[in-house]
């Protein structure tokens, strides 16, 4: 079964930088989707940003100019550079990743606390 482990949460103040990595274990199988989801308290989780095997990227508008995913398929990791970083940007950190574009098995991560003080 796949599994995702994500690391790089912390608190940090306001304009900071922190990174989060996620690496997929479990499976030989490319994950041609995999990315960033956020949930802060009373909040729906909401999408971050995507990656795409063939390079097509997503970022929520909120944090364009600001937080950069890259990712490495062969491998099944991702990783979510965030810059300048707001209070309003804290939430819990969820890994996802799927195995198609255009759908298949859904995985997340357990999820990792990012806390942006001001």
């Amino acid at each position: 079964q796949v599994q995702l482990v994500e690391s790089g949460g912390g608190l940090v103040q306001a304009g900071g930088s922190l990174r989060l990595s996620c690496e997929a274990s479990g499976t030989f199988l490319t994950l041609n989707v995999m990315g960033w989801y956020r949930q802060a308290p009373g909040n729906q989780r909401e999408l971050v940003a995507t990656i795409t095997s063939d390079g097509n990227i997503e970022y929520a508008d909120s944090v364009k100019g600001r937080f950069t995913v890259a990712g490495d398929s062969a491998n099944n990791t991702v990783y979510l550079q965030m810059n300048s970083l707001k209070p309003e940007d804290t939430a819990v950190y969820y890994c996802y990743a799927r195995r198609r574009v255009w759908g298949g098995n859904e995985y997340w991560a357990q999820g990792t606390q990012v806390t942006v003080s001001s």
